[in-house]
């Protein structure tokens, strides 16, 4: 099961609307967003929610279709973060908070964004490459292991080899639907995969087509 959720992107006003903060973005659709109490922690800011049988005390259960009873089997508690680092370090803020409350890297799960997938997917993924991600080097360097959950938000790749000027750039005008379709439906299964387990979610979340 998983414990701790980093939503991964970079800490400031001029980067909130960047493909690169395309995790933070999610975190802002989760349907108990509003209900979180983010203190500054661990090298960013942290927020938790009680899980186990009380966990129906912070969803709402009738906008998460399919959860069944299985809430009473998750955690008794969930952690989230918001790494302040900037990408390239952010492995250490998650370091420091799942060093605090022992959760192994098994029981981290990691949003981001993700070149390899188009505009309109997302996908959950346990371990394998890198993929170049500057966020998930820095959290196999800290963790000694790539062998964390992702949930992987496409912002697919440009036509040029900028690679980081379109990261860094944001969303466009026309990209903004998709996204905010992504986002919605990825947001609903990560608390899925939060009462169930991400692995439930494979192999339709393997990479799921949204918009």
């Amino acid at each position: 099961m998983i414990e701790l959720i980093a939503f991964l992107g970079n800490p400031g006003r001029e980067y909130a609307g960047n493909r690169h903060n395309a995790g933070r973005l999610l975190a802002e659709h989760l349907p108990f967003a509003g209900s979180l109490g983010w203190q500054k922690k661990y090298k960013g800011f942290y927020a938790s929610l009680e899980g186990g049988p009380g966990l129906y005390a912070g969803l709402e259960a009738s906008r998460l279709p399919g959860m069944g009873d299985s809430a009473a089997d998750s955690p008794a508690r969930f952690h989230f973060l918001m790494p302040e680092t900037y990408m390239n370090l952010s492995g250490e803020s998650v370091l420091a908070a799942a060093s605090f409350f022992k959760i192994p890297p098994a029981r981290i799960l990691v949003v981001h964004d993700e070149l390899e997938l188009p505009l309109g997917t997302a996908a959950f993924k346990l371990g394998g490459g890198l993929g170049g991600h500057n966020g998930l080097r820095s959290m196999k360097a800290c963790f000694g292991t790539p062998d964390f959950w992702r949930l992987r938000i496409g912002i697919g790749r440009p036509n040029h080899d900028d690679i980081s000027g379109w990261v860094l750039s944001d969303f466009s005008a026309a990209e903004r639907p998709v996204l905010e379709q992504v986002l919605e439906a990825a947001a609903a299964a990560l608390v899925q995969a939060m009462v169930e387990g991400p692995e439930k979610l494979l192999p339709e979340w393997n990479k799921k087509k949204i918009g």
